[in-house]
């Protein structure tokens, strides 16, 4: 039964992002139990144009779990995105509720420059 409610509420955000996004490239979340991942994604294009992860080497956390390492990957996917010069975005949460890691992260990559 939680499948079924992650899928409505990620049908539900999305609906609202292709409605309002009006050709801005959007960052997409994706969170597992163990890391973080996100990704600005240019869906005209069909291209990933920036993407940063707790996965990743560069990322130095000592836990890939927590919130510092999600505020991490938002001040890496920041970094990339407006070296890409991305600096508008729209932010897809997917099904997430927006607390905790997902906003922590959301929060760091507005510190690093993206607007959204």
């Amino acid at each position: 039964m939680t499948i079924k409610l992650f899928d409505r509420r990620k049908k539900r955000a999305r609906y609202r992002i292709v409605k309002h996004a009006g050709g801005k490239p959007r960052l997409s979340v994706f969170r597992s139990g163990r890391h973080i991942y996100a990704q600005v994604i240019d869906d005209a294009a069909g291209a990933t144009l920036a993407s940063a992860s707790t996965n990743e080497k560069d990322t130095k956390v000592s836990k890939s779990w927590n919130v510092d390492a999600a505020k991490a990957v938002g001040k890496a996917i920041a970094e990339r995105a407006v070296a890409k010069g991305v600096k508008r975005v729209v932010f897809d949460r997917g099904g997430y509720i927006y607390h905790g890691r997902v906003k922590a992260l959301a929060d760091a990559a507005r510190e690093g420059g993206l607007e959204f």
